[in-house]
């Protein structure tokens, strides 16, 4: 090798070492990054707002993000590899005191909040389950919205900002498209397109580095929003059926779905009321029932169940009622209606217009049901209004032909038993204990009203505060009171889900969403199902069939309503629990074993949950851990190479080695400073203030290695960075951005050879290895800083100058 020549005196002509470090960049841009990924995960977002009613979620998932990106901006300045931690335990702060009212010190979740989230975790899979979308926007699908979006900005954080490979966050950002895609069937609206495309060019724009770049970015990223605009107009991608609606109020929000009393509240909360069908020919008012609850599940309530094999909608169709009645003929128009349930006027006898092949008629439950959520455009049914009078349901006796099951009372509170037994005491047979129970509710000494705004209940629990002490409610409540309480005194009862008559116009009725509806039905030996509506409906929206007003009319005076005054709760404290020896639970009926099983609500999601939002939080690790030890060597070595002196010369060499080997050239085995510089500048194409920094740097660390010539604080750290700008100039590859190759230290020349995840192991166990045998007796432990000082032994003791007694030489590159 030929000697070195000599450090030479320092000249105008040679200014990147005498120039000045670069100008510090302004703080905001240091904010881009992370604020960018926070923006393109609520774009990416946008499409929740097609599957979620309203815009509360809205205001959750920016909070959640908002959160995440606040708490890993900060620790990304402090310590880089507790930025995924500390944001979940930041996410779960925020999501216990929204959601839970036992939090320790109003914000660290306890044994109790955890249990709360849990309930409402269920409650969400449940709703997500049995829903029709768009979902109403209930505290359930809240929570599970304000976690998804909080986990999924982690994700994203980690992987643009922590990993700074904004490309690569793409991919989590497709998992927003996996929640409205799996609840909805039709596609989602154009603009959720055009949304995640500009979230995404947020992603890749919003860069301090890259700010130069932000004019042409900016419009390629136009281009791509046109192009997904149009995209979004004419493809059918996006979905699993139909296409992409563009009309601004898309989405069969008036279906009554598997959830029925859930969504009865967001149809019934809706700021604007929906139109959903119209009809003609029907003169005398009724209700349109969609479907009936058969079972009702402590601590839940009544459920939807799979209805019985039916025979085909078209033709014929078997009676559910038997008993005098008029018939009539209604056509209808559907409006806006989807949903796995056709809605039917009194008792059908045929119905001409949907699909025979897609549509069955359960007679027993007195419903029409697909297998899939449909809309057809239009149906003709005719069918059969019973007219039966008091005094004929009041000699109906007896109880066969009906499904034992309608009379389950399986957990029921006894308080709830004890209240019914007052209210009929003085009713003698079933159709006086259902008008007794009926004018409880609506009677003029009721002491319960109507309340549109008030919370559901959620288990046998909330039925006794309902009939105790709140006394306010809707149809949910009432129907549901009501079903329960016939039951327990020996009358078979269900609840109907569906529409009431709706609004009389001049080319017929009009039914929108303002008139969803529960209420019961009570089974009449002779006469089938017979229609109650315990609901006091002050809008005169209540249809009183004839037998409720000759009960009302022959009941009349002081009298007939002593009965109905609201009876005192029984005051034994204990009557909730069981009583022992109660019968066990009956046997479920034939057919029953069809339903679903309810989900009990538990706890036992929450585990579940955490353990997703854990393992993407390790993934997030993973993917950042080699890029953060790759910042911790770039901080440490620019550090030593800042302050000058002994070892600031290796650093900055060192540093600038790690660069090049991320970028694609990587330094050979016995090459000496000089031609790894020369391979440095060919490989990356330098020029000007680039190459000219590496020779002075190389001609630098020469001096300071074999000159004796210690570099002076704040020479080195300039020269770095024009290196550094002029490498990273050219880009940097998606893999070695994930996975910097200078994270594992070199070695033989296979294994400096390897790269990717292979190198990173070989690495991890190169430094367990020579940390094993430097424990061992005898072992002598490795230099601290033997990565900032060349690889081979032709390497000097020290930089102080300790070794310059040997021959002037080349120094080798590593």
């Amino acid at each position: 090798m030929s000697a070195p020549a000599p450090p030479r005196p320092r000249t105008p002509d040679d200014p990147p070492a005498a120039r000045a470090s670069a100008p510090t960049p302004p703080w905001w841009r240091s904010l881009l990054a992370p604020v960018g990924s926070g923006v393109s995960v609520l774009l990416a977002g946008a499409a929740v707002g097609s599957v979620v009613q309203g815009g509360a979620w809205f205001g959750y998932a920016l909070a959640a993000v908002a959160v995440v990106v606040l708490v890993g901006t900060l620790l990304l300045r402090t310590k880089p590899w507790l930025v995924a931690p500390g944001q979940l335990v930041a996410l779960l702060l925020l999501v216990t005191p929204l959601f839970t009212g036992s939090a320790v010190f109003a914000v660290v979740p306890g044994p109790d909040a955890f249990g709360e989230l849990g309930t409402l975790l269920s409650g969400a899979g449940d709703q997500i389950h049995t829903g029709i979308p768009p979902v109403p926007a209930s505290p359930e699908i809240l929570l599970l919205l304000t976690l998804a979006f909080g986990v999924l900005t982690i994700a994203v954080f980690g992987i643009a900002v922590t990993a700074e490979s904004p490309a690569a966050a793409g991919v989590p950002l497709l998992c927003v498209f996996a929640v409205p895609t799996a609840l909805d069937e039709q596609l989602l609206p154009w603009w959720s397109a055009v949304a995640a495309a500009a979230g995404f060019g947020v992603l890749l724009l919003v860069r301090g580095e890259r700010l130069r770049q932000l004019p042409g970015g900016a419009a390629i990223t136009a281009l791509a929003v046109v192009g997904a605009l149009l995209l979004g107009s004419a493809a059918t991608m996006v979905g699993t059926a139909g296409r992409f609606d563009a009309g601004a109020s898309g989405g069969a929000d008036g279906s009554i779905g598997l959830n029925p009393f859930t969504s009865l509240r967001g149809q019934l909360n809706r700021p604007e009321p929906r139109d959903l069908f119209s009809v003609d020919g029907l003169e005398q008012p009724t209700y349109m029932r969609a479907l009936t609850l058969q079972r009702y599940v402590p601590q839940q309530g009544w459920v939807a169940g799979r209805p019985l094999p039916g025979v085909g909608l078209a033709g014929p169709l078997p009676p559910s009622t038997s008993g005098p009645s008029t018939e009539a003929t209604a056509q209808v128009r559907n409006l806006g209606f989807r949903d796995y349930w056709l809605p039917l006027f009194g008792d059908p006898v045929s119905v001409n217009g949907p699909s025979a092949t897609d549509w069955s008629y359960d007679a027993a439950g007195g419903i029409a049901y697909a297998n899939r959520p449909q809309q057809e455009d239009q149906w003709t049914e005719r069918l059969r209004l019973p007219t039966p009078s008091a005094d004929a349901l009041r000699a109906a006796s007896g109880r066969s032909g009906v499904d034992p099951s309608y009379l389950d009372t399986s957990g029921v509170d006894n308080r709830v038993t004890a209240i019914a037994r007052q209210v009929t005491a003085s009713a003698p047979t079933p159709f006086d204990k259902a008008m007794a129970l009926n004018e409880y509710f609506t009677g003029p000494n009721s002491q319960f009203t109507y309340n549109l705004q008030t919370a559901p209940g959620a288990g046998g629990d909330a039925l006794v505060e309902f009939l105790t002490r709140g006394r306010t409610g809707y149809c949910e409540q009432f129907a549901s009171a009501m079903a329960v309480m016939l039951r327990t005194v020996g009358v078979p009862a269900r609840v109907a889900v569906g529409f009431t008559a709706g609004q009389q116009g001049p080319d017929g009725r009009t039914i929108s969403t303002s008139d969803a509806h529960a209420w019961v039905e009570a089974w009449f030996p002779g006469y089938g199902w017979q229609t109650f509506d315990p609901t006091p409906l002050t809008d005169g929206r209540t249809v009183e069939p004839q037998y409720v007003q000759q009960a009302r009319a022959e009941a009349g005076g002081a009298n007939g309503q002593d009965a109905q005054e609201a009876p005192p709760p029984p005051p034994a404290p204990d009557s909730a629990a069981p009583t022992p020896g109660a019968a066990p639970t009956p046997e479920p009926a034939p057919g029953e074993d069809a339903a679903p099983e309810p989900v009990a609500r538990s706890s036992g999601v929450l585990p579940v949950v955490l353990a997703v939002a854990l393992a993407l939080v390790v993934i997030a690790l993973v993917l950042a851990g080699p890029t953060v030890l790759r910042r911790r060597q770039t901080r440490r070595r620019t550090g030593l190479a800042r302050a000058g002196g002994a070892g600031a010369a290796g650093a900055a060499w060192a540093e600038i080695l790690a660069v090049s080997r991320d970028h694609g050239v990587a330094a050979r085995r016995g090459d000496t400073v000089r031609t790894t510089a020369e391979r440095m500048i060919t490989g990356h194409e330098l020029e000007g203030r680039g190459r000219d920094s590496l020779v002075e740097l190389g001609r630098q660390v020469e001096a300071s290695w074999y000159g004796g010539r210690l570099p002076e604080p704040g020479m080195l750290d300039p020269l770095v960075a024009d290196v550094r700008s002029a490498i990273t100039a050219r880009g940097v590859p998606l893999g070695s951005r994930l996975v910097p190759p200078s994270v594992r230290p070199s070695g033989d020349d296979d294994a400096a050879s390897r790269s990717g995840v292979t190198g990173v192991l070989l690495g991890a166990w190169d430094r367990v290895r020579r940390l094993v045998r430097s424990r061992l007796p005898g072992r002598t432990a490795p230099a601290e800083n033997a990565d900032e000082t060349p690889a081979t032994g032709q390497a000097p003791a020290s930089d102080d100058g300790a070794s310059r007694s040997g021959s002037h030489r080349e120094t080798p590159a590593r």
